[in-house]
């Protein structure tokens, strides 16, 4: 998925990281670039997968409910996994962490690439979520250990300006390559990348760590979290097949649940916490980040299921499935730095309400378009919904920043962007299940009201479950074959347009969260209010 809020890159976090620079004026340079390098992997590789996930769907010949594990076998260890790799790379050297960061990842991009069945590839997934874990956070820490408070706001403008393109460039990659090649090269490209990073990072980076190594990592907490987020979403994932009564689907969400309970249990007990409770003292942290859980958890679900509107229904190839995400990006590239002082001039409470709402618009009119014949209508609306996203991700960030003391904005940053993740990987999996419920819906719905042959209603009940329409080509005459597609392609279009609704619909509840927000001007008195 894309996500706007992959990272933090506000100067305030960097400074709260470390206080000053611990390399060369001709090292710096290098740092930058090692880190943009990095950054641009990561990135790219989640902006292209979604593009990519009706063709491998197809080609491994897999059904929606496995297809979401892509997704979220990445997502989960992501977000179980970003607060830890944080603290590791403050404990056993930012350096040498970055390092474990980019092999892991670009070795779980080989596996991905030359992955034989869809199990493979799912671990393989899992493991570059880790990898992203480690990575993600070291580059901003070793961007904060190599520049002074004179340049740091230069290079964190480069690395976010260059990232965002890496951002932007990704869908549009991604459509090129499946269109042309396979999906698997979408995977390859990472190791590419990973080789001149590491050597820059070996040979040109130096070593730093936090000011505070000592404590130790909360790796229980982390297990916990990992495990408990696991459960949860293998319930709601197969809640869909099985039905909510069964004990597929009851006993993983209950042991989730339990493992969840436990983990906040931990957390409010432990010397060393990967997530300070008491951060949620605060009323405006509290809400903001009930704003970023919302509104990432529309953007997550609603982009996941994009390129099969366009794709499977629509029609379109993958490279103009992918370049209907560019207004998207470039709007928000555009807007961002318009955005960030927002806050400094009328408070965060407003554009917390007014760019929510705007997203929420934006999702109502990717409704309208699924199933149309006019491919502008897409851009419009991703336009819209670009601009909703423009108005909120920088006061996001912000107001996460503002809301705690000076001393806790790098977790504060971290835990935010923990719940984005979190966010885009709940989404996926309670979006799926109702996908697929009103999906399978149509399908029967369909054929009820068809003078369907015996012929057509199997393969009609052989797309149950799969977000494809391969099972139409099957058909013996061309007249059963479009009466199939169509009968496919309606249902899916049905489904997917309530999910933009219903996207819409948690954008709302991001706006009312918005509301909660003090009815004050001065960010920086937000801490101080409970």
């Amino acid at each position: 998925m894309i996500n706007p809020k992959a990272a933090p890159c506000d100067e305030a976090t960097i400074r709260s990281i470390v206080p000053a620079a611990n390399c060369t004026a001709s090292e710096r340079p290098w740092v930058l670039l090692a880190t943009i390098l990095a950054s641009s992997i990561t990135y790219i590789d989640q902006s292209v997968v979604n593009i990519a996930l009706p063709a491998i769907e197809s080609d491994l010949a897999t059904s929606v409910a496995v297809i979401q594990w892509l997704v979220n076998a990445y997502t989960l260890c992501l977000s179980a996994l970003l607060l830890t790799g944080g603290a590791a790379a403050d404990r056993f050297g930012r350096r040498k962490m970055f390092i474990v960061g980019i092999i892991l990842f670009a070795t779980a991009s080989l596996w991905c690439g030359f992955a034989p069945s869809i199990a493979q590839l799912i671990l393989a997934r899992a493991m570059q979520g880790v990898g992203a874990a480690v990575l993600i956070p070291c580059s901003l820490a070793l961007i904060g250990a190599s520049f002074d408070e004179a340049e740091r706001g230069k290079a964190i403008g480069t690395w976010a300006g260059v990232s965002a393109i890496a951002v932007a460039i990704g869908p549009l990659l991604g459509g090129l390559i499946v269109d042309h090649f396979s999906w698997r090269w979408i995977f390859l490209i990472n190791p590419v990348l990973a080789v001149p990073t590491l050597w820059i990072v070996v040979n040109h980076v130096p070593e730093s760590r936090g000011p505070e190594t000592a404590g130790r990592l909360d790796w229980t907490g982390a297990l916990l979290a990992l495990l408990g987020l696991a459960g949860v979403c293998f319930g709601l994932i197969a809640a869909p097949e099985f039905g909510l009564t069964d004990m597929k689907v009851i006993a993983p969400l209950a042991l989730g649940l339990a493992l969840l309970c436990a983990f906040i249990w931990l957390e409010s007990h432990s010397r060393t916490p990967m997530l300070p409770l008491d951060l949620f003292r605060s009323r405006t942290f509290t809400a903001v980040n009930l704003l970023t859980l919302l509104l990432y958890a529309a953007l997550g679900g609603a982009f996941f299921f994009l390129p099969f509107a366009l794709i499977q229904v629509g029609g379109y190839s993958a490279v103009r499935a992918g370049t209907v995400f560019l207004p998207f990006t470039i709007v928000i590239g555009l807007l961002s730095r318009w955005s960030g002082g927002l806050v400094d001039r009328v408070g965060a409470r407003s554009p917390l309400i007014i760019g929510p709402m705007i997203t929420a618009l934006g999702f109502g009119a990717l409704a309208l378009c699924v199933g149309g014949d006019a491919y502008w209508t897409f851009l419009a609306a991703m336009i819209v919904l670009g601009l909703g996203m423009a108005i909120s991700v920088a006061p996001l960030t912000t107001t996460v920043i503002n809301a705690v003391p000076a001393s806790q904005t790098g977790v504060a940053s971290g835990v935010s962007n923990a719940v984005a993740s979190l966010a885009g990987l709940l989404a996926v999996a309670i979006f799926g299940a109702v996908a697929l419920g009103l999906y399978d819906r149509g399908l029967d719905r369909r054929l009820q009201t068809s003078s369907a042959s015996a012929e057509l209603s199997q393969t009609i009940q052989s797309a149950r479950g799969q977000f494809v329409t391969e099972p139409a080509a099957a058909m013996s005459t061309a007249a059963d074959q479009q009466r199939a597609e169509s009968i496919i392609r309606g249902a899916l279009a049905q489904s997917i347009r309530d999910i933009m609704l219903l996207a819409g619909v948690l954008a709302l509840a991001a706006a009312a969260s918005g509301a909660l927000l003090p009815r004050r001007s001065d960010p920086r008195t937000f801490h101080n209010l409970s």
